[in-house]
């Protein structure tokens, strides 16, 4: 019900002291270079010759460049002392399909931790020793180079006024959409632990140059953590292949496609819905605010969270006197320690007895379209009611207006979550769940229907224009809700008891 909690700071501790990385460490370079045959050579000398003793192996990848980057690498290397391959893609990879093969090579040489760096020399190869230290303490699995945490350092190190103010704008609007606070989303000085890039679906990413947002979205919906650490700016003659215009499109494209994944429309992430928490919608219009409101209705009792995910809503119920035992098919880490007991159970094969029995409110959201038979399991959940007992239900609306469409135009497919999760094996409408529920033996107490949860989109507090935006459409929503269930209802919430 909750999502990963994401961090992403400023390592102001590795700003001073040691930064000699450990040689149990094993480090990779991966140099992407460009037409870079005037600038690679002094870009690789420049690296520390501490951190030249102790890295594992530098990859250069000449991404089908037109002048002589290649043979350039190959005579820097036969009079290096550094370990190096040296590789020459027959067709441009793009800046992304480049990194992708790198990143590749890094996981199949089981390295710890790869850096990338720009064969332009446009990122100081001196501080490479300051990215990787994070990494190798193990407080980070990434690490980025900001030109924006300094004030003042970016433009005095010669980042044009225009690109200075395209950079501020994008990142506050990237940060917004995403809930980060990170100075800087633009930079291509980063350092990974490599089992992070590992967990990524790195292939499904941008061959082009928004590739580096999509991996900052990856390693968010990952949980992973993110730090910076501010380096000089440095801008010489070298050129510039990125289209500003097409750039800033395709980075708001990627961020506004992530939130609304976030919400439950789009392709799934990494990670299927048993394996990834649900995330806990708690405004009053939302379905856990609509069940929480109902529990907290009835005196401090037994509750059976069916389904219970992370264990952040049975807290919630706890929290109002409660004694909660949830059942879900994975134990998420920490969800034991959110409820009395936690009983690790496949529904598909039914409740097994040490569930127990005269619950006096049992909680099934969002659960019975993932069940072969959700039939079976709704009766086995009413005799697991105390005489006085009821079971709350939520269950999606695939006659939504979304699925309607999808289905109409020829598109239906599945979704991270929503009505469309791809993990959902049985659809309802409400006349097909409400059939369902007199087929079980149970009897409605109480229906109520919920719009789209909008408050998904609002997790980083405020942020101005945007929040009041959401705000508005969420109003509509709620409206066009109570005129039309059946069309705009996102989800159908029940109250039931044994008939």
């Amino acid at each position: 019900m909750a999502t990963h909690e994401f961090e992403a700071r400023r390592h102001d501790e590795a700003l001073t002291g040691d930064h000699e990385v450990p040689a149990s460490t094993r480090v990779g370079v991966l140099v992407v270079a460009y037409n870079a045959a005037g600038t690679l050579v002094q870009t690789l000398a420049r690296m520390p010759a501490r951190f030249a003793a102790v890295v594992d192996h530098v990859l250069v990848c000449d991404d089908a460049s037109d002048d002589e980057t290649y043979e350039v690498g190959l005579r820097f290397k036969s009079g290096s002392t550094l370990p190096m391959t040296i590789v020459r893609h027959e067709q441009n990879l793009g800046y992304g399909g480049n990194q992708k093969s790198g990143y590749e090579w890094a996981i199949n040489h089981g390295l710890d931790v790869v850096v990338l760096l720009h064969g332009d020399g446009q990122y100081a190869p001196e501080h490479i020793e300051e990215l990787v230290a994070p990494l190798a303490a193990g407080d980070a699995d990434a690490v980025f180079g900001s030109r924006m945490m300094e004030p003042g350092n970016a433009r005095a190190g010669g980042m044009p006024l225009y690109k200075y103010v395209g950079n501020k704008i994008l990142t506050t609007m990237q940060n917004k959409l995403v809930g980060l606070d990170l100075t800087e989303w633009h930079s291509g000085y980063r350092a990974y632990r490599v089992d992070a890039l590992a967990d990524l679906d790195l292939a499904s990413y941008s061959n082009g140059f928004d590739f580096d947002t999509e991996i900052i979205l990856g390693l968010h919906d990952q949980g992973k953590r993110i730090i910076e650490v501010p380096i000089p700016t440095y801008y010489g003659d070298e050129i510039c292949y990125v289209n500003g215009m097409k750039y800033a499109k395709d980075v708001t494209v990627d961020v506004l496609q992530y939130r609304l994944r976030r919400l439950g429309f789009g392709t799934p992430t990494v990670g299927g819905p048993d394996e990834q928490a649900y995330d806990l919608k708690p405004s009053e219009h939302s379905s856990h605010g609509v069940m929480l409101d109902w529990i907290g209705q009835v005196p401090p009792s037994r509750v059976l969270d069916v389904g219970c995910s992370d264990g952040n809503f049975a807290a919630l119920v706890g929290g109002l006197g409660h004694q909660v035992t949830g059942i879900d098919l994975v134990k998420h880490e920490g969800v034991s320690e959110r409820m009395e007991n936690f009983i690790e159970v496949d529904l598909n094969q039914g409740l097994p007895d040490d569930v127990g029995r005269d619950y006096r409110v049992v909680v099934a959201g969002d659960v019975l379209e993932h069940v072969i038979d959700p039939q079976s399991l709704l009766t086995d959940l009413g005799s697991r009611l105390a005489p006085d007992g009821e079971v709350v239900v939520s269950v999606p609306n695939f006659s939504h207006w979304y699925p309607r469409t999808r289905v109409a135009i020829g598109r239906f497919d599945y979704d991270q979550r929503g009505p469309l999760d791809n993990g959902h094996v049985r659809f309802f409408t409400r006349a097909s769940f409400e059939r369902l529920v007199r087929r079980s033996g149970m009897t409605i107490v109480e229906r109520r229907t919920v719009g789209s949860p909008l408050d998904v989109l609002d997790r980083a507090g405020e942020r101005g224009l945007l929040v009041r935006v959401v705000r508005k459409v969420a109003v509509l929503d709620r409206l066009a809700t109570r005129l039309w269930p059946t069309m705009f209802g996102y989800q159908f919430l029940y109250r039931l008891e044994r008939a």
